[in-house]
This record gives structure tokens, sequence and C-alpha cells, in this order.
């Protein structure tokens, strides 16, 4: 953290809590065929990377991923891609609410409309525009269509908030989006399983 200006979050497993295996364990339900290998947190097919940046509409992903199914409603596969977005921990948000103070605070989230939706229905207006105005900038690959872990979405950021890469932490659960921010010198933490980013930052009294 010495030296730096921003800290970049990454938004499922660092803050949102989420849970990949119930949207995979939804699919083996509504017979998806070889579903963990379908869809994973490491893998996953290109059906998913276009939602992501957005090069193919929500309507147009579901009916696909319906296909996939057997005989399965809009409805059922909708809630089975939402299954895995589980609660928003409060103390996360004291924390970065704290460190606010003294970074500047981005997040970069490989995501999608269906998801965002999903949260923003789950929190109410009030809780999503505080938990938006937590971040100088959100960075949601959908809207800015780029993703994780493609070197050209942190340029975009450096770039776009005048940042040098020895300036900026970032924070991710995946390996691969971590090795992506090092090709560019970006400082990095690679968030385990079983840790929880209040523990980052052990000097933050929240």
């Amino acid at each position: 953290m010495k030296n730096s200006k921003a800290i970049i979050f990454d938004l499922g497993a660092v803050i949102l809590n989420i849970n990949y295996q119930n949207t995979i364990d939804a699919f083996i339900k509504l017979e998806v065929k070889n579903a963990s290998t379908f869809y994973s947190k490491k893998v996953q097919t290109d059906l998913f990377n276009q939602i992501e940046t957005g090069k193919i509409t929500a309507e147009k992903f579901l009916t696909e991923l319906q296909r996939e199914t057997k005989n399965a409603t809009i409805k059922q596969v909708t809630d089975a891609w939402n299954a895995m977005l589980l609660d928003l921990p409060e103390d996360r948000l004291e924390l970065i609410k704290a460190l606010k103070k003294e970074y500047r605070i981005y997040l970069l989230s490989n995501t999608n409309e269906i998801h965002i939706d999903a949260i923003k229905e789950q929190l109410g207006d009030k809780k999503w525009n505080g938990f938006s105005n937590l971040f100088d900038k959100m960075y949601l690959s959908h809207e800015v269509g780029m993703r994780k872990p493609n070197t050209e979405v942190f340029e975009h950021i450096l770039v776009e908030q005048k940042l040098k890469a020895e300036e900026v932490f970032f924070i991710d659960d995946s390996p691969q989006h971590i090795e992506g921010a090092k090709k560019l010198g970006i400082k990095t933490h690679h968030l385990l399983d079983n840790k929880d980013i209040t523990s980052l930052f052990p000097d933050i009294i929240l």
C-alpha cells in the first residue's frame, strides 16, 4: 500500500458474497449438460463472455441459456443465474467508507445487467445509491465493453483516472485477474476464499 493513491476492488467474493456452486447446482436441476464445465469461476463458455462485455442483450443471453436446459422457463433460468448472489456485509462497506478518507476508490467487476439489476432489487434504491457512492467510479464490464483479465480494462482506468500503475492497489479473488493487473505493474492482492478484505487493513478501525 506504500505510495498508493487508489484502490480498485473487485465486487463478487471480495465485497459481495457469492457462491458459484449455487448457480452450477441450479443449472444441474434444470438439466444443463456438463453444468460444472459450462460455467464456473475459472472457466466459462463464450456466451458468458458476451453478456459480461455487453455484446448481447440480457434477453438474448437468457434465451440462449434456456436452450441449454430441458424445458426451463425464462424465470427459472434467471433465478438459476442469480442464485450465486448472496449478501453485502456491512463491515466491508464501512471499511471502504473509511478508506475513502485516504484513497481514491474504484470498483472493477466482470458482471452483467441481470446480476446488477438483481443486486439493485435486493438492496433497494437507497442502499444501492449508498453503495454506488462509495466509489469514485464503478467500472462494470458490460458497460465499458471490456473485462478482466485483459490489460485493456486496467489501462482504460489508469488513463481515465490519470493514475500510474504503481499508484494503484488492486484486490481480486481470481488469480487470472491478478495476473492481468500485474502485467502493467499494478500492485495486487489475491484474496483467498477463506479471507475477508477487512483483514487486509488491520490499522483501520471500524
